[in-house]
């Protein structure tokens, strides 16, 4: 920011940096369904702000007010979905089979892909070292 923005209330840096990170959701959405991306909207926004701000073409001291006041008060955010599962708690027991299924269909996925992973992404053995270098004068 310049010296004329750092002279700027915090509240109307708060407002600009708000009106940013916006415009970055409002685009990731117009690509994502003029596009139609199998991505969401608001993913893809982040993605092109974080390419911006990695060109510079986004300063982040532009969008870090915004950024801090959203990050704090993040967990309310998750009440709508908290009052979802709690309304939705009495279906749990009919779905405990399936649940437990997709749990270890889960376990049994990432496991097999570790084993794998393991066992591809192993170290090269060093070359022996022969028991007497040769020297040349």
């Amino acid at each position: 920011m310049t010296a004329s923005a750092q002279a700027l209330p915090p509240a109307l840096r708060f407002v600009l940096g708000l009106g940013i990170l916006l415009a970055f959701a409002a685009l990731g959405q117009a690509l994502a369904a003029g596009l139609r991306l199998p991505l969401p909207g608001s993913v893809l926004g982040m993605a092109l702000l974080w390419a911006a701000l990695g060109v510079g073409a986004i300063r982040l001291h532009w969008v870090a007010p915004a950024a801090d006041g959203l990050l704090g008060v993040l967990g309310l955010l998750f009440v709508p979905a908290t009052a979802g599962v709690v309304d939705y708690l009495s279906a749990g027991a009919q779905w405990g089979l399936w649940l437990l299924v997709m749990a270890s269909g889960l376990l049994l996925g990432a496991g097999v892909a570790g084993l794998l992973a393991a066992r591809l992404v192993r170290p090269e053995p060093a070359p022996p070292e022969s028991a007497s270098p040769e020297r040349s004068p």
